[in-house]
């Protein structure tokens, strides 16, 4: 069993920093039997992440609930522990400390000791008006140099990336059309917030952007209990992937798991 004090002296020897924006994606069974479960793993990210100034934000995603938006039914309920992606985020959604964004499918949860930059992140969300919008939360990533934590999952669980490939504009990539997506807050009242979703599943893919990743230097591994960590630099990912299409002559890339050609990116 690995204690708090353990799982912070292995991010510590990741050299993760502990004064930028970080999101986290997260599979509790990787990372393996731990003090205090999934709120043990909680606690030491939030401990260790915001320790100097830093941002941790932790995807609280909804997307399964689209299917409520055409009953005209929320598709995010601000105080519910419900959530589309696993354990630590339905533990995140309602944790004390957190602010959670309001996002109507891709909400998160953030953490910080500077209760001014929390709000400021977590406000980004209100003007979202896509899944991963680049004014949301995920673009606040490209922009602050921010970082991704892989904990015991791929890049098919990078969301940054979809808001990359928003940021390069592919084609094919989200409905041209709203879906009126409506958010519950904790006072009961419900407002409404139309957004642009994804359409198909690249990221299913997207771990074949791994290789290109590392030969960049755009990542570093590491051990979280467990888990494989892959710390990922949000920037260095984002000028890869533009590489990555700028040389791939408009064919689609993210539609089976063959490997990249290695002169998309070398």
């Amino acid at each position: 069993m690995y204690s708090k004090q353990e799982l912070i002296k292995q991010l510590k020897a990741l050299n993760a920093p502990q004064n930028s924006l970080v999101t986290v994606h997260t599979s509790l069974r990787a990372v393996g039997e731990t003090e205090g479960r999934g709120e043990g793993v909680l606690e030491a990210l939030i401990e260790y992440f915001t320790a100097d100034g830093g941002i941790l934000t932790v995807p609280t995603h909804t997307w399964k609930n689209l299917a409520r938006a055409s009953k005209q039914e929320p598709t995010l309920e601000e105080s519910s522990s419900e959530t589309s992606i696993g354990t630590l985020p339905s533990i995140a959604a309602v944790h004390p400390m957190a602010r959670r964004s309001l996002h109507p499918t891709h909400s998160q949860a953030v953490f910080g000791k500077e209760r001014d930059a929390v709000d400021a992140i977590a406000r980004r969300d209100d003007a979202a008006t896509t899944s991963t919008d680049p004014k949301g939360i995920y673009g606040a990533l490209y922009e602050q140099n921010g970082y991704v934590l892989l904990l015991g999952v791929g890049h098919e669980s990078n969301t940054y990336l979809h808001c990359v490939e928003e940021l390069l504009n592919v084609p094919g990539r989200l409905t041209d059309y709203f879906v009126p997506t409506r958010v519950r807050l904790k006072d009961n009242s419900v407002i409404l917030h139309p957004i642009r979703h994804h359409l198909g599943h690249p990221s299913f893919h997207y771990p074949k952007l791994e290789a290109a990743f590392r030969y960049h230097g755009a990542i570093k591994y590491g051990q979280f209990g467990n888990a494989k960590v892959q710390l990922c630099n949000c920037r260095k990912m984002y000028e890869i992937v533009k590489l990555i299409y700028s040389r791939s002559n408009g064919i689609e890339l993210m539609n089976d798991d063959e490997p990249l050609n290695e002169s998309l990116y070398k």
